[in-house]
């Protein structure tokens, strides 16, 4: 709390101190006027333009693709102090967490602290880590306040977006720092969330060039404080210029510190031949990215961008340090009438380091890998403003892609037919593949030990190749009424060479001691599977101080081995993922600048994790006594004590049971 009081009074002194003499008084942003429940109408809501499905702007109605926008308003009213929070209120999403810092987050099933077919991007920038193709959630963060949408794509985008975007696209996308002037700080206590800040200084050089910049910390207790706190320091930067009538440049960059506890059981060769200890990670890294984009006045866009990241992660099992270099170019053109082409290219180089143990070793330790792609996509309007279709394919070289076959082939046609501006159909039909990771490719992992002893390994294979989706869409959004809006998606999905482990002949090994055998199970593609289901989400605004959101998920996994399959869990991926989910949000603007927001959900039961089926509740009260000052009395997990939401599959980290709590929110802007 000290901490917290001391950085917001630093920030309210610094924002005091007078301008530098030789600079602009910075351009101060209008806050939300009090009373207003949201500063879009539905009807405003279905023309929000989005870019991430074609790769330019698009409005949500016309999209032919299962999306669904989360805007700042719906971040702040959720109470929500992360992105995989935030992330709940998507229909097609499965979100869930593992401890206090860790989460296991996918898309259209798979679920997993990795999950493997789910492409994540911030600002365009893709936060995957190859080593086995997920995402560490746990430092994927920005200052909340300066987000400006999350397009979540649900079903393949890999035509545009490559290798892994397969079972959907979640981009984070930050406000320009034009829209972010001034002064912004917030921080809070609570029972988990023990002790936050953040503080943000927006400003500019003339009318061309605006900037702004941000610091962050955390410092949480975690659900059980032996082992799954959390603490993190974050610091970053966007700068957007206009050097050019038709140009404009964008400079992000982050760093981050920070330490995540866990408690880690991996196996033993000596009674009880499991090791179970307590463990703090420092994790630290940072980015940068460029963007130049240029327009002509015949609507031609050209757009550059790069990357650079850098991170590591110092856990007892494995230590990881890479270096990720990232460049590519996108070139729209319509070189002729009701054409509209997008096409471009991506090379990305990565660069791993790895201190291995007795439970994961990597063979070679260090790699160097590689991606390079191009995609083509060409848009026909058909009827003017009613039917469009969109064909394309993207073809993509990976590192870890067997030999044989080292282009992956991905397709993709999408039609969407707007009979009038309150109607909007669309069908989609793709092919999308997730490349082997470099665990896959490289590694040996220890997962069990049985007295003799004897040591049960998952062990790569250098024929192991990328698993496949052929991806059937139908979608209907509709606006029957001002007050209602319904967006309906529903899916077929067919997958080949899907993963499986399989049973190799076992071996004696003497190192590390004591002698013991060794029963390995190979990594092979014996598996098929089909999924279908149905994506609900809804708005209804009954009086112009309620408003209300509804989001249903239907899911239904079946997995096939093959004949020759002998992998004893193979179809256990059909059981974790819930087969129903449901996420509603009542939001009230109340007299005297009060809003009430009441938030439960249901998650279905997690099978393969005897993790039952759980209803929970998440409530905000907020107030704002002047336009540029609120509270906000948040409460997470209401219901229940305590609850289990997901179980670790193939990793170390033992789950903690999800707590209720709550914190206490102050937010200034100036």
């Amino acid at each position: 709390m000290l901490l917290t009081l001391t950085f917001l009074a630093l920030t309210l002194s610094s924002a005091g101190a007078p301008a530098p003499q030789d600079l602009p008084a910075p351009e101060v942003q209008e806050p939300p006027k009090p009373g207003d429940l949201t500063d879009l109408s539905l009807e405003d809501l279905m023309k929000v333009e989005i870019t991430t499905p074609a790769r330019k702007e698009q409005k949500l109605i016309d999209t032919p693709s299962a999306v669904f926008v989360i805007r700042p308003d719906d971040i702040r009213r959720s109470g929500a102090r992360s992105i995989p929070e935030a992330l709940r209120m998507a229909p097609g999403l499965q979100v869930a967490q593992l401890d206090a810092n860790k989460w296991a987050i996918s898309s259209r099933g798979f679920n997993g602290r990795f999950s493997n077919k789910l492409l994540v991007l911030m600002d365009g920038r893709s936060v995957y880590t190859p080593i086995f193709s997920g995402v560490y959630w746990e430092v994927q963060d920005t200052f909340m306040e300066d987000i400006e949408r999350i397009e979540v794509i649900r079903g393949p985008g890999a035509t545009l977006w490559g290798a892994n975007a397969v079972n959907g696209v979640i981009n984070i996308i930050t406000k320009s720092a034009s829209d972010t002037q001034g002064v912004a700080a917030s921080g809070g206590v609570g029972t988990d969330h023990r002790d936050f800040a953040s503080a943000r200084y927006g400003g500019a050089f003339g009318d061309s060039v605006h900037y702004r910049a941000y610091a962050k910390y955390q410092d949480d207790v975690g659900y059980d404080p032996n082992f799954d706190d959390w603490w993190m320091t974050r610091a970053g930067f966007r700068t957007d210029a206009r050097p050019g009538e038709n140009q404009s440049i964008t400079a992000i960059g982050d760093l981050y510190d920070g330490r995540l506890g866990e408690r880690v059981s991996i196996p033993a060769l000596t009674p009880p031949f499991t090791q179970v200890y307590d463990q703090h990670v420092p994790v630290r890294g940072g980015n940068l990215l460029a963007r130049w984009t240029y327009k002509t006045p015949q609507e031609s866009q050209v757009t550059v961008q790069s990357w650079y990241e850098a991170y590591s992660r110092e856990g007892g099992i494995l230590n990881e340090r890479r270096d990720t270099f990232d460049v590519s170019v996108d070139h729209r053109i319509s070189p002729i009438e009701r054409n509209d082409i997008v096409w471009g290219g991506e090379f990305r180089f990565t660069r791993d380091n790895l201190t291995q143990s007795d439970t994961v070793q990597f063979d070679p330790e260090d790699r160097d890998a590689m991606i390079a792609s191009g995609f083509l996509q060409d848009e026909i309007t058909l009827v003017k403003e009613r039917l469009r279709v969109a064909v394309g394919c993207k073809f993509e070289y990976n590192t870890f892609s067997r030999h044989d076959h080292p282009v992956e082939v991905q397709p993709s046609a999408r039609v969407a037919w707007t009979p009038d501006p309150a109607h909007a159909v669309w069908a989609s039909a793709g092919r999308a593949v997730r490349t082997p990771s470099r665990g896959e490719a490289d590694a040996r992992l220890n997962i069990a030990a049985f007295p003799g002893p004897t040591e049960v390994a998952l062990m790569h294979s250098h024929d192991f190749t990328s698993e496949k989706l052929t991806a059937l869409e139908l979608g209907y959004r509709v606006q029957p009424m001002k007050e209602l809006t319904f967006d309906v998606a529903t899916f077929y999905n067919l997958y080949d060479d899907l993963r499986t482990f399989e049973p190799d002949t076992p071996f004696l090994e003497t190192t590390p001691g004591p002698p013991h055998v060794v029963q390995p199970f190979l990594i092979a593609n014996k598996m098929a599977g089909r999924s279908y289901g149905v994506e609900i989400s809804a708005l209804a605004q009954p009086l112009p101080y309620w408003r209300m959101q509804l989001a249903y998920t239907f899911l239904h996994l079946n997995l096939s081995p093959d004949s020759s399959s002998l992998d004893p869990a193979a179809e256990s991926a059909e059981h974790e993922s819930p087969a129903n989910q449901v996420y509603f949000r009542s939001s009230w603007d109340l007299p005297e600048n009060f809003q009430l927001d009441v938030m439960p959900r249901y998650v279905g039961v997690l099978g393969a994790f005897d993790v039952p089926a759980y209803v929970e509740l998440d409530a905000r009260l907020g107030w704002r006594p002047r336009p540029n000052l609120e509270l906000s009395l948040v409460g997470q997990n209401l219901i229940h004590r305590r609850h289990f939401e997901f179980q670790p599959a193939l990793v170390f980290t033992e789950a903690t049971a999800v707590e209720r709590g709550g914190f206490l929110m102050v937010s200034m802007r100036f």
